[in-house]
């Protein structure tokens, strides 16, 4: 059985990236890239549908040890667990190069004192844990074949196979050094050539400690904004310059229940964020990449633009289900692919413009056809920004006017007649102004209940939603207008947990199926972030500061966080570890330390 969401670390190469447990099992594997088939895939079934575990050896019969403490090496993807057992302690060091060649995971298993028996048992299940891999040795080295996909084992320790498995048995003494790697490769073309795993290691951190260096922000929470900065560094696929959201699917919002989405994909709002934050804290050239990422998808067809691509802008992604695959925790179905892919999602031109502008005030060099983007993002939505829509939260219910999109709507226009005004472009900049204000009017007419002082989900609806939040962040209107402060309120009224958490909307009661989903869901953790960056906009600074204090406690042990938190379950819930958590973590940081409103 798979352990907790947040008893897993991720370490990665800009390419794809794999979750260990604290047991020294790696869950989780897609190769060659983050949306590849998995070669284990135990995350989401059992340890029949792939898993590598590596550590001190234990009774057929008795669980393994987790590892006694475990953390990344400085400020790196490198991962050491260590554990304490009665003959002696060793560590493991869990890394994956950043890539020039095949795709690589290393992991070195070093004697800290006395002599520890280890074992390491690798079993390699590909397509997701439904093929079983022809396993054999070529030249001393070991190889798993399976059509088109070959991963080469290589260790000075001896392997075995049993039960389609292949194990290592040995023992480590105060500075021996073990090291075990695994290589992915077309099974057409020759094999890898042989890994230095030391030689990997010095590199790997030479990168890190390069990557990091550039970081502008040197508040009192650098380490966390440090932590998700290097996760999201981690879920950017070099290639492209694509962003996913995660490196995972299907680890459900509830547990047991049907929300379970593949989120290997790049979302244009999850990017277009995520981009934001790295400009903020001194990464342009992250922010440079994505940019011609964005202009290669949309090339030539900006009038239909998905709300998600491919990492390398692929537009079919397709919706399935693997039915031979129980879960996690028994959570089905299992999906990979998105059928969200196609849905009408207007305030993702907000983002992308938002995102656009942001990048030309930080003196991110120009890019003539980024400024003919956004101005054909523009005359779409002169046509469309009054339809209904999806909306931020892909609901599979019946398309609604929801506020949120229609503010992002306004925000892209805004975005746009700001770019005019700088003289960067050219366009009927007297027009767009007049929509700017056709749709701030109709915002605050359709989707302002006065009565109880509040905007709402949707025209006409009652439902609050955690969306509108971002109302004063996008500068819709002032932090200090009634409005805003009357729907900050009715949110934190209505939409919190017990203890203080903000869920998306309401989906029990008479609201259960409102988004056309059964089931519930926890408290989304960007949502709770916005109402930090909220408070702290009104003058709240210090509820603002504990609330933020208190959603860094989520964090796991290594600073990860999932998309959602349960409230009930007390745990992380959703794919992990999750963009859209860690850059509004990124973003309240920034503001409460502008606005001095920490402790110590």
């Amino acid at each position: 059985m798979a352990g907790r969401i947040e008893d897993y670390a991720l370490i990665g190469d800009m390419q794809t990236a794999a979750l260990v447990c604290r047991d020294g099992t790696v869950d989780w594997l897609c190769l060659p890239r983050f949306d590849s088939h998995a070669i284990f895939a135990g995350l989401l079934g059992t340890e029949d549908h792939g898993f590598w575990r590596l550590g001190p050896a234990h009774a057929a019969d008795s669980e393994p040890p987790a590892a006694t403490r475990r953390g990344y090496l400085g400020d790196s993807l490198i991962l050491q667990s260590e554990w304490d057992t009665p003959r002696g302690t060793v560590r493991v060091t869990d890394f994956m190069p950043p890539r020039d060649g095949a795709p690589q995971l290393t992991r070195i298993v070093e004697g800290v004192s006395g002599r520890v028996q280890m074992r390491s048992a690798l079993r390699m299940r590909f397509s997701y844990g439904r093929i079983t891999p022809w396993v054999h040795k070529v030249d001393g080295r070991t190889v798993a074949v399976a059509g088109p996909d070959s991963v080469w084992l290589d260790s000075e320790a001896e392997t075995y196979g049993k039960n389609l498995t292949t194990y290592s048995d040995f023992t480590v003494a105060p500075g021996e050094q073990v090291a075990f790697t695994i290589q992915w490769q077309p099974s057409h073309q020759k094999p890898p050539s042989l890994p230095d795993p030391q030689g990997a290691l010095a590199a790997t951190q030479e990168f890190w400690r390069e990557w990091v260096e550039h970081c502008t922000y040197h508040g009192p929470y650098r380490e966390a904004v440090v932590r998700s900065l290097i996760t999201l560094k981690a879920l950017t696929y070099a290639p492209t310059g694509g962003i996913v959201a995660a490196p995972t699917t299907s680890l459900p919002e509830e547990i047991g229940g049907v929300r379970n989405w593949d989120y290997r994909y790049t979302w244009l709002r999850d990017a277009a964020i995520t981009l934001s934050s790295l400009l903020r804290t001194g990464y342009r050239e992250e922010a440079r990449a994505w940019r011609e990422w964005l202009l290669r998808a949309v090339a030539g067809d900006p009038e239909n633009l998905q709300i998600m691509y491919g990492i390398a802008g692929e537009r079919e992604l397709g919706e399935a289900e693997l039915d031979w695959l129980p879960g996690y925790e028994n959570s089905t179905p299992v999906r990979v692919g998105n059928g969200a892919a196609h849905q009408l999602q207007l305030d993702v031109y907000g983002e992308v413009t938002e995102a656009l502008h942001l990048a030309h005030m930080t003196g991110l060099a120009r890019n003539d056809y980024a400024s003919l983007l956004q101005l054909k993002l523009i005359q779409y939505l002169e046509k469309h920004w009054d339809e209904p829509d999806e909306g931020i939260w892909e609901v599979r219910g019946p398309r609604r006017h929801f506020v949120h999109s229609k503010v992002m709507a306004w925000v892209a226009v805004d975005r746009t007649i700001k770019l005019l005004e700088s003289g960067d472009a050219d366009g009927p900049i007297e027009r767009w102004r007049e929509l700017r204000d056709d749709i701030h009017r109709d915002v605050c007419a359709r989707g302002y209940d006065a009565e109880r002082n509040t905007f709402t989900q949707s025209y006409g609806s009652k439902e609050l939603d955690a969306s509108l939040l971002l109302i004063p962040q996008m500068g819709f209107l002032p932090p200090d207008d009634k409005r805003v402060i009357g729907t900050i309120e009715a949110i934190q009224r209505e939409l919190s947990t017990p203890d203080g958490f903000i869920l998306r909307y309401p989906t029990d009661g008479d609201n259960a199926g409102l988004d056309g989903l059964p089931g519930d869901e926890g408290a989304f953790l960007a949502c709770s972030f916005w109402m930090a960056d909220d408070l702290a906009m009104i003058g709240r600074v210090d509820e603002a500061r504990k609330l933020f204090e208190k959603l860094l406690n989520l964090r796991n042990d290594l600073g990860l966080l999932a998309e959602e938190w349960d409230p009930h379950l007390q745990r992380q819930v959703g794919n992990f570890p999750q963009a859209f958590s860690h850059v509004p973590l990124i973003d309240t940081a920034l503001r409460l330390t502008s606005s001095g409103a920490y402790s110590g």
